[in-house]
């Protein structure tokens, strides 16, 4: 539980703002993961990626065999990405979430030059490599109040 004294004040008051299409993708690119939401047994599932933003698209490697390409990859889901940023005590940060298409970039080159660019954290081949294409782009910033006026 949060202490009297740890309650907000009129100082530390934050605004939510929100961020330009280009601004929101310009953070997203800027920060090394991000969460995948996919649908599982007809229910949300998340997963925590590392990812690249390439011409305003994101892009993601995966395991074949795995949860993620298995319930993704094959079906041309719709997915949820997000990411953030955000400094508890200060309470200041941003969000962002995308939704959209998400497809296996099948261009052996493109695949390539991918795999060259996003390497991955956890061990493993991660052969396949998964494009999201935004379709809608949501960004939120925690700003002081008096800053939002």
């Amino acid at each position: 539980m949060y202490q009297y004294d740890e309650w907000p004040d009129e100082m530390s008051a934050r605004h939510l703002q929100e961020l330009p299409e280009a601004e929101a993708l310009r953070l997203l690119a800027g920060v090394p993961f991000g969460r995948i939401v996919f649908t599982r047994h007809a229910l949300p599932a998340v997963r925590p990626v590392n990812h690249l933003v390439v011409d305003g698209q994101i892009v993601i490697r995966s395991t074949p065999g795995t949860i993620l390409s298995t319930h993704v990859e094959p079906a041309e889901a719709v997915v949820a990405f997000e990411a953030d940023e955000l400094d508890s005590h200060q309470r200041l940060g941003w969000s962002v979430i995308v939704t959209g298409m998400a497809r296996p970039v099948t261009d052996s080159r493109e695949a390539a030059w991918y795999k060259a660019m996003l390497r991955p954290w956890v061990e493993g081949e991660m052969d396949q490599v998964i494009r999201i294409q935004p379709e809608i782009v949501t960004g939120f910033m925690l700003v002081p109040v008096a800053a939002s006026a």
